[in-house]
């Protein structure tokens, strides 16, 4: 496509690129955005060496000729990254249809991007929401991620592990992750461990004489309720000692019944500080389940479901041009039609205002062309349903969400910390309605294009079917 865009002279063009969602994944009533930190790492770094143009010179068409000329690879090679970028932030909570990046400038580059930030946004902001909700499931009790050996590969464990931190996650197992990142690092003993012994009890005795300040026995091995009474034996020792049994990991069989019988040995035995840590398999509809039985669970645990987004392996981001400028010329606000409502996409250049009620919490957001902001009172438009309407009044507070993060290829954004990001990401949460956060029929957030915004995209849309 760069190379079709050079030969027709088409390359000093600028153009607009959006980055958005349709749906929001797991039927949840709100996603988190998430990547923007890997995404500044890769523009950077965006640029082709001479290795790149070695390669891309081998490339041959279907008649064995050379699928590049020589000047479109010297063009690549001195290209000097020049775009106008924003973004929310990470860690913002997002909704269908509203741009979490916008890529302004010069079009082959623009276009460039497209895989390599939705690869970044697309699987970041996937796992991101899904730890958000299993965080919200699980109310006050710590979340540990434990995904590691279940997740896509070195590098999807490390971007997930990072994610979920944001989405809400209180330590990992993944000791790299913690390392690079600084989550916080947890982890208990598998079941190999204890089977290398002789006994159970022998294991656990081991466990703690290495490892007093540390001791979370995982009872499931052989008899959960024969487990947890080792684990009692061991800790009166560790007691004694001065240490104490920190934990006990509950991983198969009915983890309500079992976390209720654990906890009465425990606290029968003057275990009470002793936490009930859940594994297995766990996602959101589990753990609010057991919480509905009345699980003794003190911390969760989940792995599997979690790093792999296992209910819905992907989101559905695109990244589509909204605008093209020629050399001289004004913008050109462009539109992509489908035979799909949901897919026709919003022309110009955008941004999103979030609207807030006097306490501060958040009430609506409006999609608007940058050019046409709105002044006073607002009116949004649902992007699918053209009778439903919402009149903002003149004076409601508001940010916009955009921000800069690129000027003229100038990095000028501050990167936040890790831990503040995550900060971040949880009072946004905690601004919404509650009921966005349901996981069965969730509310529908008010999110509508302006008014301006709507009539635009229906002028255009008659216009190119041929209805105007």
């Amino acid at each position: 496509m760069s190379y079709a865009y050079f030969k027709s002279h088409s390359h000093n063009k600028e153009a607009v690129f959006e980055l958005f969602f349709r749906k929001s994944p797991f039927e949840s009533g709100f996603t988190v955005s998430t990547g923007l930190t890997s995404a500044i790492d890769f523009l950077n770094q965006f640029r082709f060496g001479d290795d790149d143009i070695a390669f891309l010179a081998g490339l041959l068409g279907i008649d064995n000729n050379p699928l590049f000329s020589r000047d479109f690879l010297e063009y690549l090679l001195n290209m000097e990254f020049s775009l106008d970028v924003d973004a929310v932030p990470e860690g913002s909570v997002v909704f269908p249809y509203e741009p979490m990046m916008r890529v302004k400038g010069n079009l082959i580059q623009c276009q460039l991007l497209e895989t390599a930030l939705l690869n970044i946004f697309n699987y970041q902001t996937l796992i991101a929401t899904k730890a958000a909700r299993i965080k919200h499931a699980c109310g006050d009790k710590p979340l540990l991620e434990f995904g590691l050996r279940r997740a896509h590969g070195i590098d999807g464990s490390l971007s997930a592990t990072r994610a979920a931190y944001i989405g809400g996650i209180d330590a990992t197992s993944n000791v790299l992750a913690a390392k690079l990142f600084g989550v916080p690092c947890r982890g208990t003993m598998a079941h190999s461990f204890i089977m290398s012994f002789d006994t159970e009890l022998a294991a656990f005795q081991a466990y703690a004489q290495a490892m007093p300040n540390n001791c979370i026995f995982l009872v499931d091995t052989y008899d959960t309720i024969s487990g947890v009474k080792h684990a009692i034996e061991v800790g009166k020792w560790l007691k004694e000692k001065q240490h104490k049994l920190y934990g006990i990991r509950l991983d198969s069989g009915d983890l309500a019944y079992l976390s209720i019988e654990a906890r009465k040995l425990l606290d029968e035995a003057g275990l009470e500080e002793t936490i009930i840590f859940a594994s297995n398999d766990l996602d959101e509809h589990i753990i609010s389940s057991l919480n509905s039985q009345g699980a003794q669970v003190g911390a969760w645990i989940s792995g599997t479901k979690l790093i792999t987004a296992y209910d819905q392996p992907a989101l559905n981001g695109v990244y589509k041009l909204t605008a093209v400028k020629s050399p001289g010329k004004d913008w050109q606000y462009k539109l992509k039609l489908s035979e799909q409502a949901a897919k026709t996409s919003l022309p110009g250049i955008h941004q999103v205002r979030r609207f807030l009620s006097a306490k501060g919490e958040f009430i609506a957001d409006a999609i608007f062309n940058e050019s046409d902001a709105p002044q006073s009172a607002c009116t949004i438009v649902d992007p699918l349903d053209m009778t439903r309407r919402k009149i903002i009044p003149a004076g409601t507070k508001y940010r916009d969400l955009l921000v800069p993060i690129y000027r003229s290829g100038k990095f000028v954004y501050k990167i936040p910390a890790l831990i503040e990001t995550k900060e971040y990401a949880q009072k946004e949460l905690s601004k919404f309605h509650p009921t966005i956060k349901r996981f069965l029929n969730p509310h529908q957030y008010p999110v509508g294009l302006d008014l301006k915004l709507h009539e635009l995209k229906t002028d255009l849309t008659l216009k190119q079917r041929g209805l105007s």
